[in-house]
């Protein structure tokens, strides 16, 4: 698990799905053309006056005081530590893990991934069974970024978001597993730092809402 941290507040802002809008610009509510994307629009943490305290762009302090790694870009054509493929060229949510003593093979902390349920998941849980000391554990946040969920060959995807400023904890959001939406490697887990965009998202999209502490191998495997 993730070291403690000081609490970090996610932006507040409108329903999810009063943000969706058409081709045309107007308000659809949760009608949606599944043959176009859809342009979600959060309101920014800067045009709140909370720039500093964003969820996942910053680090934080641990328990004992120590510093916690913060968030990086994992664009630049860096690949997935998982199953090798570059994150940037792939749709879907991207994680990151940090750990204390240890670091991924080839390459220096954090372990990078291009999905969540695939990937980033399955590899914490191996290499807490191998006695690695998770440092900090970072998705992309939905309710922070303008992102399109869009429908080619009958596959609907969600976009990729590798700024730095676009992951919070892991620990701190909710997923939306079992939706119609899939990631870089299929099927995949949502993630979302406000409750409400979580919710709004598996009302529209199917799949249900669970808590960080909830995934394990049985959510992995369906």
């Amino acid at each position: 698990m993730c070291s403690p941290d000081r609490e970090q507040r996610s932006p507040s802002h409108d329903s999810h799905h009063r943000c969706t809008r058409d081709h045309r610009g107007d308000a659809t509510g949760r009608r949606r053309d599944p043959t176009d994307g859809r342009r979600r629009s959060v309101l920014r943490a800067g045009a709140l006056g909370i720039g500093a305290s964003l969820a996942g762009c910053l680090g934080g302090l641990t328990g004992d005081g120590g510093e916690v790694p913060a968030a990086i870009s994992v664009a630049g054509g860096l690949d997935c530590d998982a199953c090798g493929m570059v994150v940037e060229k792939h749709p879907g949510p991207n994680g990151q893990l940090f750990y204390e003593g240890d670091s991924p093979e080839g390459h220096d902390n954090p372990a990078r991934f291009d999905s969540l349920k695939q990937c980033f998941f399955p590899y914490k849980l191996e290499h807490e069974q191998m006695g690695w000391n998770l440092d900090a554990a970072y998705v992309t946040d939905y309710s922070s970024v303008d992102y399109d969920v869009s429908t080619q060959g009958g596959t609907t995807t969600i976009s990729s978001h590798t700024a730095p400023e676009s992951f919070a904890r892991a620990k701190d959001v909710q997923y939306v597993v079992d939706s119609e939406v899939e990631g870089a490697m299929g099927p995949d887990f949502v993630p979302f730092s406000t409750q409400g965009d979580a919710q709004s998202f598996a009302d529209e999209y199917g799949g249900e809402v669970v808590s960080y502490g909830d995934i394990g191998e049985g959510l992995l495997g369906r």
